[in-house]
């Protein structure tokens, strides 16, 4: 297949133009914007053909993991980045992440089951959206949302397969990294945050100093077992270095590094369930 030519591409966000008829923008899947209470059937109705459900056939599941790839991650659109990174980026990176845990620790962990955790985390967001902690979504309801679509998607799509095993286990490692309860969930939440400053500061070393992204920074302060505190506190030596003195904001210090208060107040709420440095 040959690429396309520039007036045929696609994938910006907006549409193009193809033998003079207008063709959608197909390489980008926004966030669902549903009325009313939030239900799985809802989101279901808007996608073009919906998946078969209670099949012995994966390619429904196949088919529904094709969003994550092309739903973008939204806290980075408020700033203007449009083309961003996926939902399916960012886990990708948290599990090879993942598999550089430090020896002393590693030997704690079953780090099989916390590279499948990294990749299986954010898959409700497939129909969920990524809510962000400035949404005005809570935490009960979110999680609502979320558990809802893997019971949909380990037993509408997923149950007929195989006896329903493969369904199961995705359920109960989703399920894991939700309680935040097991070391190997603190572990890949730890990941979620350090993969999330990583793209902060690499977002801004590209914007040349016109992109402050500091209230990301939050999240550092939600980062639990001291291995990755040692990365984060890496990492955010080397933004610094970046800002070599200039002004920027520095959400680890909260309202004091620049954080408006009312922003500073959605993201304790947001983050109220988890582990907490």
């Amino acid at each position: 297949m040959s690429p396309p030519s520039a007036s045929e591409s696609v994938g910006n966000g907006t549409s193009a133009t193809t033998n003079g008829q207008s063709v959608p923008d197909v390489a980008t899947v926004p966030n669902p914007e549903i009325s009313g209470r939030w239900t799985v059937q809802k989101v279901l109705d808007t996608i073009p053909g919906r998946p078969v459900e209670n099949s012995n056939s994966p390619l429904a599941y196949f088919h529904l993991l094709e969003r994550l790839k092309t739903m973008k991650r939204e806290g980075w659109r408020r700033f203007g980045i449009q083309g961003g990174e996926s939902i399916s980026d960012h886990m990708y990176r948290m599990s090879m992440i993942s598999m550089l845990a430090p020896p002393a620790l590693a030997a704690k962990l079953d780090l099989p089951k916390c590279i499948k955790m990294c990749l299986i985390h954010d898959m409700a967001e497939s129909l969920v959206g990524d809510i962000t902690p400035v949404d005005g979504i809570d935490k009960p309801e979110k999680s609502r949302r979320e558990a809802e679509t893997m019971d949909y998607i380990t037993k509408e799509l997923l149950g007929g397969v195989d006896g329903g095993s493969l369904g199961a286990e995705i359920r109960a490692i989703w399920q894991e990294y939700e309680d935040s309860v097991t070391l190997d969930s603190h572990y890949v939440h730890d990941i979620d945050k350090m993969e999330l400053l990583l793209q902060m500061v690499e977002y801004e070393k590209r914007g040349e100093g016109k992109l402050d992204l500091g209230e990301f920074a939050y999240v550092k302060t939600r980062i639990v077992l001291p291995e990755v505190q040692a990365w984060a506190k890496d990492l955010i030596a080397e933004r610094e270095a970046f800002w070599d003195g200039h002004s920027h904001i520095d959400g680890s210090a909260g309202v004091e590094g620049g954080v408006p208060a009312e922003k500073k107040e959605m993201q304790d709420e947001y983050y109220n369930n988890g582990p907490k440095q």
